[in-house]
């Protein structure tokens, strides 16, 4: 008899391994295990996301409880860019701490979240041109249609580039704080627990809920605000990365505070370069929550939609092919091998 033939597995040897394997899954469903780990011994989608949520509640709190009283914001007026950057901060700083602790309890880098690929200047860019084209798109519409009255500048050319400048900085953090909390960790955790789509849908309606408080927003301005969701969402489904998503996430926000001077989802800026009035119905001016709040941003954000399809959704295969509506099938993990969710960046 070879070698090759004693070294085959007996059937006594086979049914013993098999019973083993048997007892140690019984073992594992009676300590609980199962409740928290997958078959592959990597944390669940649900509680890592839940231990995300805290970990960004917890910190946000916490910066408020010290910041919070040196900024005295008052959300019904106007706010200046240096408390509206503190105020971002707040959320920025806990943002990207809450997600280099899950990043490395994951094992795997910090922006492998949405921030890694190619061409990241180049999407970045191009977001931030795209944002500005279509707020200003919406605003022209609405005074073309006299639902929005445009008056002159309001800053003399000084002001004008510091403001400008300054809310430049703010509404980029506004992207990155935004974008990293909703479409970074928890968009890419999401998808391995009930697929991209769905977590694209709980996520946008959260974003629109984290928006219901602030003052002066209505109904379609949250249908709005749940719609752009799902726009920067789209984009990492297409490219793989969050770089447009804050290019453009950034630049609307700046079209409507600084440029136009518009509400920007209820809340008014300090210190823009026009200065605009709603006409007629907040229905179709967006009254006091800004153009946003018009039932005519609904139909721009499907074109943007169509556009992002159009541009991107031929070119190429998404990262997240395959997990669609359904849960990413995790890698069998092999000794020593990193058991993080493997999404590739294009």
């Amino acid at each position: 008899m070879s070698d090759s033939t004693e070294q085959n597995t007996k059937p006594g040897d086979a049914q013993e391994i098999s019973s083993e394997r048997a007892e140690s899954a019984t073992r594992a469903r009676l300590s609980g295990h199962w409740i928290f780990f997958g078959p592959q011994g990597v944390l669940r989608a649900g509680w890592s996301i839940l231990i995300f949520a805290v970990l960004c509640a917890i910190l946000i709190i916490g910066s408020q409880i010290f910041v919070g009283p040196l900024l005295h914001v008052d959300l019904n007026a106007p706010i200046g860019p240096m408390k509206g950057l503190a105020m971002e901060l707040c959320q920025f700083v806990p943002a990207v701490v809450a997600t280099w602790v899950m990043a490395r309890l994951e094992r795997r880098p910090l922006l492998s979240y949405g921030y890694q690929g190619p061409a990241r200047a180049v999407r970045f860019f191009s977001g931030i041109v795209w944002g500005f084209i279509a707020i200003s798109a919406l605003v022209l519409v609405l005074h073309h249609f006299g639902y929005l009255a445009l008056e002159g500048r309001t800053l003399h050319v000084g002001a004008a580039l510091q403001y400008a400048g300054l809310w430049g900085v703010v509404f980029v953090c506004v992207g990155f704080t935004e974008e990293s909390m909703l479409r970074g960790y928890a968009q890419f955790t999401i998808t391995r627990g009930i697929g991209y789509w769905w977590g694209m849908i709980l996520l946008a309606l959260l974003f629109g809920l984290m928006h219901r408080t602030n003052p002066g927003e209505s109904p379609v301005g949250l249908a709005s605000v749940v719609g752009a969701g799902m726009i920067f969402c789209l984009s990492l489904w297409f490219t793989g990365s969050l770089w447009w998503a804050v290019g453009f996430h950034a630049a609307w926000d700046w079209g409507q505070s600084y440029f136009y001077g518009t509400a920007d989802s209820g809340m008014l800026a300090q210190g823009h370069l026009f200065r605009e009035l709603p006409v007629g119905s907040p229905l179709w001016s967006g009254g006091t929550t800004g153009p946003e709040g018009s039932v005519i941003g609904l139909p721009l954000l499907l074109i943007v939609a169509l556009a992002m399809y159009l541009w991107w959704g031929r070119r190429g295969k998404s990262p997240f092919a395959g997990s669609g509506w359904t849960p990413i099938k995790m890698p069998t993990r092999k000794p020593g091998e990193d058991s993080a969710l493997q999404i590739s960046d294009r």
